[in-house]
């Protein structure tokens, strides 16, 4: 019981880091890494609560699905200009 209750404490300090680190990062591609960390622990808490199921559509839908599309969007959607400036 007690390792339960160290396991869920440090996934859900993780999940917090990285949910802040996807507020405070300044670019949109970090962003979504970090938001791919923050769902993927969402999906350890699912397996810790003992809904596999659940978890396997966390990460199957959102990590898998969400993440892509937006990562595509960004790759997709910068200009030349922008990744001049950023290299500077």
């Amino acid at each position: 019981m007690v390792y339960t209750t160290i396991a869920f404490g440090l996934f859900a300090a993780v999940t917090l880091a990285f949910g802040l680190g996807v507020v405070l990062a300044r670019d949109v591609f970090h962003a979504a890494l970090l938001l791919g960390g923050a769902l993927t622990s969402v999906a350890v808490h699912y397996v810790m609560l003992q809904a596999e199921f659940i978890a396997a559509m966390q990460i199957l839908v959102y990590v898998g699905g969400v993440l892509i599309l937006v990562t595509f969007a960004v790759m997709l959607t910068r200009s030349d200009t922008e990744t001049e400036v950023s290299r500077v």
